[in-house]
């Protein structure tokens, strides 16, 4: 198929208990690089969590529908219908629903870097069950989302830590190992992941992570 469309109704909202995400790069099959879409559905929610992407992407925030406000760097920047809004990679921002129904499409990638889809958008309606302890459900409904999803990275290395918090040794070293073999950077992040604490020791642990 040399083209896809869809309106933005079609893609399935995904979300963590924030305001409603639609995984767009994930329904639509995009691969060079990362497009999603959030919404406020009452005038004051927060669209866009606060956060910097340090080391991590640029990102384009289009307004699609309603109106939103960004604060980016404490700095205020109203943002009516159809505004385009480009921040580059360590700079603080956050935005917030003027009206009610607001809608923002987040374009993103790193900056020299070519883009690989992590899958973190499919692990996250499991976010919550993880902050709220549940483990041993984030697991096994993490081994659904996997296997629905088996060419992602992050899904695999976000299993292994809800495994290792659930006691599931065994699972957790399978499944971070399932996750380097996609991506090095899951071997990185697990040197100094917390969650891997209750299985640090291991001695396969340690020869997969190294030191």
């Amino acid at each position: 198929m040399t083209y896809r469309t869809a309106q933005l109704d079609d893609v399935e909202v995904a979300s963590d208990g924030r305001c409603p995400m639609r995984p767009v790069r994930h329904h639509l099959g995009i691969t060079s690089f990362g497009v999603n879409s959030w919404t406020g559905v009452n005038a004051g929610d927060r669209i866009v969590n606060e956060h910097d992407e340090q080391g991590e992407d640029e990102e384009l925030y289009v307004v699609l529908d309603g109106h939103a406000r960004f604060e980016i760097d404490g700095e205020a920047v109203d943002a009516p219908r159809g505004t385009l809004v480009f921040v580059r990679p360590g700079v603080k921002r956050t935005a917030f629903a003027e009206e009610a129904g607001t809608t923002i499409v987040v374009v993103g990638g790193t900056p020299g870097e070519a883009y690989v889809p992590t899958g973190w958008e499919v692990w996250m309606p499991l976010n919550s069950l993880y902050a709220e302890g549940r483990y041993e459900e984030a697991a096994d409904r993490g081994l659904e989302v996997i296997e629905a999803n088996p060419q992602y990275g992050a899904p695999l290395y976000n299993l292994a830590c809800c495994e290792s918090l659930a006691g599931r040794t065994d699972e957790a070293i399978e499944h971070l190992r399932a996750a380097i073999d996609i991506s090095e950077r899951g071997r990185q992040f697990a040197r100094g992941d917390s969650d891997f604490d209750p299985i640090r020791e291991d001695p396969r642990f340690v020869e997969l992570v190294g030191t």
